[in-house]
């Protein structure tokens, strides 16, 4: 069992940063993919980044790519979602998803999610 807790949203304007942190219980993090998903009102639930276990691979949604960046510190359990040059259309509840598949491909193959944190951002 894996539990995840997010933090890190909150209210930016159009062009700000927020770094999104998500902390894992157990002892077997590294054993895990780990993935940002997000889900606007209205819409879907959709990928964001995702990260290998080991973290030397990493890839991101057509709409992020270039601004946020997605890391993780094996030693600390945590996985981190940097976030640049927000957008409004960013705007969304933001879950980060643990996966014991080694490329997850879609939501299905993630088995562990968070609660979410919202993310606004105004224009």
């Amino acid at each position: 069992q894996v539990r995840l807790v997010e933090s890190g949203g909150g209210l930016v304007q159009a062009g700000g940063s927020l770094r999104l942190s998500c902390a894992a219980s157990g002892r077997t993090f590294s054993r895990y993919a780990m993935g940002w998903f997000r889900q606007a009102p209205g819409k879907e639930r959709e990928f964001v980044a995702g990260i290998s276990r080991s973290g030397g691979n990493t890839n991101y949604a057509d709409s992020v790519n270039g601004r946020f960046t997605i890391s993780r510190d094996n030693a600390k359990n945590t996985v981190y979602l940097q976030m640049n040059s927000l957008k409004p259309e960013d705007t969304a509840v933001y879950y980060c998803a643990a996966s014991s598949t080694i490329l997850p491909g879609s939501p299905r193959d993630y088995n562990y999610w968070g609660q979410g944190t919202q993310v606004t951002v105004s224009s």
